[in-house]
């Protein structure tokens, strides 16, 4: 009765849409398939009959009988009524209507429950469905990586950081992100009227993102304005864009990895140096002394070696000395020559000493264009905005960097500045991930709880956040040694730490981004989400200037070459024992084996792992909260790593799983 009440009290007001929506709700939710006949028919005389007719098509006779419960019209029929009468009933009462067992009982499958059921304008309604990730402060929102800036010494660079870290959180930032990936570079090998002409065009929203990394120094600012701590205020800002696009990052790395070398050869430094370190980003395919500001790439890989760079083939040829130098012709090959737009590479060649290393422009000193031919680019996973693209030599112009026979070792120089980018961008990717995760988890419900709320989504969420900042404390220390390599001890943390830094971090990643996409379930596996592009994105950095196998023995390596760097890796880790018993046990193995005379290259990575394991530890027991290094510890080197096989999740309830996610995502949505 009383719901027959709520019927008739609702027919009393039907001078708006609104007051009929509400009306056919209330007969809706009695059920009763006379009310809800009744209610239509109100419905069409308050809307007016004859128009409603005239709407539909239809007789008045017809009309009526399409109203009626027993009337059993054609369906067409129905459909003709329903678009005349216009409503729109609310989804979700028709949904909650029509999952009580009695209504399609009581209503039947007449012409009416058709009628009802037609009135809606959609099949459900949208809910429970995350919103995107824009418009926040991603450094702001970043605790580990404003107190690692501090600790390193950028800390003047706070506020610089958090005016960058906004628009790298923008809307905008990302729709470029969006497209310079939905829309890839192409080859343009040849004019209209069939000369070479060895270009690619990239999208504008790459120019953009290029432009946007020029502009804030991140190819060359430590060069341009060198200053205690420049170095890792650049870290924190490549972190940061790496959260959001990684493609622009590789010209940026080779420019910032050129510059120590090309500093060393007068001649061409005069001509090219300023144009380096512009933060004016020049797209134009000009001679680079004509442009506002140029960047710089790389070619060392070949078909036949791969890593092995000894083993090139393309070689060189002298000719001469001209205005920029020594030089030589260049005929070969590299199967990898990444950015082939950039104004320069630094290529390595064969002479007769031995490789060394070469400055090719795209033009040549007069104005021609350097015989450069662009074979193909790459259908790369991942990395799309970037071209990388396959070249021939064709007695190419090339300007001797260093000494002669000597590339090698001026490749190694380049490579260690860009294995530390290489941890950069993981650490920041890892970071990307974890937010889409952790903001998905604040606003994502499952069986009455958020997700964030529940028991074992927390412990997953809280043990990526650790592996996360671990990772962010590694990468923002190694900057810091770079930052001060004057000193001896900085000297040879860098040359230790890089590769193993590269080796763990870039490692992790993936497992990580894997992990952190399943917390969105399908969500994050569809390719408008941020997280498959991250998710293609991260391998690179674990491939790029050297694989896990080659950082390893870069490690053996060093610890040979210079014994001295084992004193200089305890110092660092040494001061955190007494605070963790496990974390203690791991560093006394750690040491037994570093101190041992012979370094199995068959245990390469165990023992690499062991040092950026350790490094991690000891950052966070002195540096992060006591509920951080302590989970970080009991799950790394106590009795639950046992239980983990390097998977996330698997921490003791005992551990402040919701502090660690706070701290990780303090922003709370």
């Amino acid at each position: 009765m009383a719901l027959k009440t709520k019927v008739w009290d609702a027919a009393d007001h039907l001078e708006t849409d609104a007051d009929m929506v509400a009306y056919l709700d209330a007969a809706l939710e009695n059920g009763d398939s006379t009310v809800i006949a009744a209610a239509l028919g109100d419905i069409a005389r308050a809307k007016g009959m004859t128009q409603i007719a005239q709407d539909a098509g239809l007789g008045r006779e017809s009309l009526y009988k399409a109203l009626s419960p027993a009337g059993n019209p054609e369906f067409g029929t129905v459909l003709k009524v329903v678009h005349a009468l216009g409503l729109r009933l609310h989804a979700e009462t028709v949904l909650s209507t029509g999952v009580r067992p009695h209504f399609p009982l009581k209503l039947g499958l007449t012409p009416v429950f058709y009628l009802t059921m037609s009135l809606r304008t959609t099949t459900h309604e949208v809910f429970n469905q995350t919103p995107e990730l824009r418009g926040h402060n991603r450094y702001v929102g970043n605790l580990a990586l404003q107190e690692g800036v501090a600790r390193e010494g950028a800390g003047w660079a706070d506020a610089w950081l958090i005016e960058r870290g906004l628009e790298l959180g923008s809307e905008q930032m990302q729709e470029w992100a969006t497209q310079a990936n939905r829309n890839p570079p192409q080859l343009q090998a040849f004019s209209a009227t069939g000369e070479r002409s060895d270009t690619v065009l990239y999208h504008p929203a790459y120019h953009a993102l290029m432009a946007y990394l020029k502009r804030h120094g991140v190819s060359s600012g430590p060069w341009a304005d060198p200053k205690p701590g420049a170095h890792v205020a650049r870290a924190a800002l490549f972190q940061l864009f790496a959260e959001v696009e990684g493609g622009a990052l590789c010209p940026t790395t080779m420019t910032y990895a050129c510059v120590p070398a090309l500093k060393r050869e007068p001649k061409l430094a005069a001509t090219w140096l300023p144009k380096v370190l512009s933060p004016e980003y020049d797209s134009r395919f000009l001679p680079g002394p004509q442009k506002t500001g140029a960047t710089l790439g790389m070619g060392m890989t070949e078909k036949q070696g791969g890593s092995d760079v000894r083993s090139n083939t393309t070689f060189a040829e002298p000719a001469g000395q001209d205005e920029w130098g020594e030089t030589c012709r260049l005929t070969g090959h590299k199967w990898f020559l990444s950015a082939p737009m950039s104004d320069a590479f630094l290529v390595l060649a064969q002479t007769a000493p031995g490789p060394s290393c070469f400055f090719v422009p795209r033009f040549l000193p007069d104005g021609s264009v350097n015989d450069i031919r662009i074979q193909r680019l790459k259908d790369k996973l991942g990395d799309r905005s970037n071209a990388s693209s396959e070249v021939e030599f064709w007695n190419a112009r090339g300007w001797l960097v260093g000494e002669a026979g000597r590339g090698i070792p001026t490749l190694l120089e380049m490579g260690t500045w860009t294995r530390l980018d290489c941890v950069l961008g993981s650490a920041g990717l890892m970071r990307g991930a974890i937010s889409i995760a952790l903001h998905h988890a604040h606003h994502r419900s499952v069986f009455g709880k958020l997700l964030v709320q529940q028991p074992l989504m927390m412990n997953v969420l809280a043990d990526l956040a650790l592996e996360t900042e671990a990772a962010q404390s590694l990468a923002l220390r190694l900057a810091g040694a770079f930052d001060r390599r004057s000193d001896e001890r900085e000297a040879l943390l860098m040359r230790l730490l890089t590769p193993a830094a590269k080796y763990w971090v870039c490692k992790r990643g993936p497992t990580l981004a894997a992990e952190a996409m399943e917390v969105l379930g399908g969500n994050g596996y569809v390719e408008e989400n941020q997280m498959a592009g991250i998710y293609r994105q991260i391998p690179v950095n674990s491939i790029w200037e050297g694989s896990g196998n080659v950082m390893c023995l870069d490690v053996l390596r060093a610890l040979r070459k210079h014994p001295e760097t084992v004193s200089a890796l305890l110092s660092e880790i040494e001061p955190a024992l007494g605070r963790h018993e496990a974390f203690d046990r791991h560093v006394s193995w750690l040491k037994d084996n570093l101190l041992s005379q012979e370094h199995s290259e068959a245990s390469g990575r165990r023992l690499t792992q062991g040092i950026a394991l350790g490094m991690q530890g000891a950052l966070l027991l002195r540096h992060a909260p006591d509920d951080v290094a302590e989970a970080f510890c009991a799950s790394r080197f106590g009795s639950e790593a046992i239980h983990s096989h390097g998977t996330f999740g698997n921490l003791l309830p005992s551990h402040n799983l919701e502090g660690l996610i706070e701290r990780a995502w303090p922003l709370g949505d």
